[in-house]
């Protein structure tokens, strides 16, 4: 506890003459207190001339969170920390820092040129003009957090893209005025973005995922909560799983995307062996596959599939509901995929119980969901002719 450890050494420490001075190196009493957070780091200044010395070296400065003093904290103060840290500090975050603004920026911009994690999140009197000092100075920059800084614009992310092309983390929740203009020139210049956080950006329109996929092809991470888009959106992300540009995403976040409709799903139903040939080569790292629906999709497909890296390693859980061509054969070479834990086949006709308690005896622990018509449908209820009664079976 970095408080404790401070009460501890200021009973040895009343002057700059006090005994732990004398016995214990400079660079020893450094590494102590590069333990200490602000708060203590600031006490510790005040003990004597010599710790004062100590305390705010700029080594033991390399990473700061003033959220817990955002009511608190002013420009001047982040102007004075970057005097004070100068290339030491690798982190800053000014979460919720409503008072800091566009020329302490430049300041700390200018002083701080190895930042390479900065949290600007709320800071609401942030503008592009922040951006563009940022792309000036900090081209070490890899992770920027523009949460609400709701006057940021495409001029912004158009100077990012030009200075801080180490960019792999950047979120622009609820900018806004974000446009796909702006996000193409992004793509352009950081091709190396892993995590993109675009919650709440309403003027993005379709073409927006198409740069995404074109120009970055490490990313990962994309979260679209709340943007109204259209279906084309989920054409391009179909689009976008059988090209080498996705072959790292593993979470995709579309949660409140209100103007999805019937058309964009029925692209995705367009799905065929070939796509999964594309999964097997480029997405070694796949999980979790749902191909419900995806009436082209055939015995051969799932082969590819179950026989690449991420068959054999990863694949645990596959959705086939829906798929009319699929038949027992495809559970054979299912049965390879050794950390597969779930299989649903709803509605799969070609698919026999003989062939689920096959796969269930290769891998008893799967569970596997699936319901069949009998082979005489019973009456109707009603004795008004006959219907199809499926029953539902999980294995």
């Amino acid at each position: 506890n970095s408080s404790v450890s401070f009460h501890i050494v200021q009973v040895f420490s009343n002057s700059d003459e006090a005994l732990i001075n004398k016995k214990l190196p400079k660079e020893l009493l450094l590494r102590i207190f590069s333990f200490l957070d602000v708060v203590t780091l600031c006490r510790c200044a005040q003990v004597s001339k010599a710790w004062n010395v100590l305390a705010l070296d700029g080594s033991n400065w390399q990473k700061i969170d003033l959220f817990n003093f955002q009511t608190d904290i002013e420009g001047r103060v982040v102007e004075n920390i970057s005097k004070r840290c100068g290339g030491f500090l690798r982190q800053l975050s000014l979460r919720g820092c409503l008072s800091v603004g566009d020329a302490s920026m430049k300041t700390f911009a200018q002083n701080c040129r190895n930042i390479e994690h900065l949290n600007l999140n709320g800071c609401t009197k942030i503008t592009d003009s922040t951006c563009v000092s940022l792309s000036k100075f900090c081209s070490k920059l890899r992770h920027l957090d523009l949460t609400s800084c709701v006057s940021i614009t495409n001029h912004a992310l158009k100077a990012l893209s030009e200075g801080c092309r180490m960019l792999e983390n950047l979120n622009l929740s609820w900018c806004d005025q974000i446009m796909s203009d702006g996000i193409e020139a992004l793509s352009r210049g950081c091709t190396s973005v892993k995590a993109l956080f675009l919650r709440g950006c309403t003027q993005l329109d379709d073409t927006a995922l198409k740069h995404l996929q074109k120009h970055c092809p490490e990313l990962m991470i994309i979260n679209m909560q709340s943007c109204t888009m259209t279906a084309l959106w989920f054409v391009c992300l179909a689009a976008s799983f059988i090209h080498i540009a996705c072959v790292f995403l593993r979470i995709l976040e579309a949660a409140r995307c209100s103007h999805v409709t019937d058309a964009g799903f029925t692209v995705l139903a367009r799905v065929t062996d070939n796509t999964l040939v594309q999964l097997s080569i480029h997405c070694p790292r796949l999980q979790a596959l749902s191909l419900s629906h995806c009436e082209l999709i055939t015995d051969d497909g799932i082969r590819h599939l179950s026989s690449s890296v991420c068959g054999q390693d990863r694949l645990q859980v596959v959705e086939l509901d829906n798929c009319p061509l699929i038949t027992d054969i495809t559970l054979e070479h299912l049965k390879s995929c050794q950390r597969l834990e779930r299989i649903e086949l709803y509605d799969c006709q070609q698919v026999t119980r003989a062939g689920i308690k096959r796969i269930r005896a290769h891998l008893p622990e799967i569970k596997v969901h699936a319901y069949f018509a009998p082979v005489t449908p019973p009456p109707s209820v009603h004795g008004g002719g006959q219907r199809l009664c499926r029953c539902c079976v999980i294995l």
